[in-house]
């Protein structure tokens, strides 16, 4: 059976309806409404029963529909051996990414075989002119170096990315607040009076917003978060 067919035989038109209001860009025709645990699961049953054919799918681009390109994104996660292989997919798959959902699902482990190279690569993400290309580096950045791999010049680095798209800033936003959360001292400096990295009032106020919605924070900081807050004006989304 086609892939296609196997996700058709998925399909949860109720999910459908709730999925394509929380992914506004994308046209509810190209959308099936399979949920993402099920997605998961027939990616590890694929990439462990038909490799052959999981890596035949993934040459297959452009997908025409929604729950491909979500099965594709997992399916990286799952089929790179290492770090090049899943730098080389990725490179592939990002420029037909076309909305935050896949772009945000896709997590390639084997990028930290080599976490010095994969940073070499954000960089090079993060310069493109295709939105969610650059969202991915920034996603990254915020699930593989808030940790040991932090360095408070990657505070920097995210700040200056300036592309002026929602989905981008949006990323943008909940790197500072996670930030706020793993890396509070050097995190906060952002967002002290004459810090020396400047970050636009949208984005600053949306991860301070989000970090005060965060558990992880004590009320005394959440406090402080708030003082730092700027008038700001831009149309909310969502993700």
């Amino acid at each position: 059976m086609a892939i296609i067919d196997d996700l058709r035989a998925m399909r949860d038109d109720g999910y459908r309806a709730f999925n394509a209001a929380l992914v506004p860009n994308v046209d509810p025709s190209t959308m099936l409404g399979v949920r993402v645990p099920r997605l998961r699961a027939y990616a590890k049953a694929l990439a462990r029963r038909d490799r052959a054919g999981a890596e035949a799918f993934m040459e297959r681009l452009p997908h025409a529909w929604f729950e491909e390109n979500m099965l594709h994104g997992i399916l990286i996660g799952l089929m790179a051996a290492d770090q090049p292989q899943a730098r080389a997919m990725l490179d592939r798959f990002l420029p037909h990414v076309d909305n935050w959902a896949v772009c945000d699902v896709i997590r390639a482990r084997a990028l930290m075989d080599d976490p010095e190279a994969t940073w070499r690569a954000i960089t090079a993400w993060a310069a493109s002119s295709h939105p969610y290309t650059v969202r991915f580096a920034v996603d990254e950045l915020m699930i593989d170096y808030l940790d040991e791999r932090f360095r408070p010049g990657h505070l920097a680095f995210v700040a200056g990315i300036g592309t002026g798209e929602y989905y981008v800033d949006m990323a943008r936003a909940w790197y500072f607040a996670t930030a706020l959360t793993k890396q509070w001292d050097a995190a906060i400096r952002v967002f002290e009076p004459g810090s020396p990295v400047a970050l636009d009032d949208w984005t600053r106020n949306k991860s301070i917003r989000k970090a005060r919605e965060s558990r992880r924070i004590d009320p005394g900081r959440k406090a402080l978060l708030a003082s730092l807050r700027r008038p700001a004006g831009r149309v909310s989304g969502s993700a």
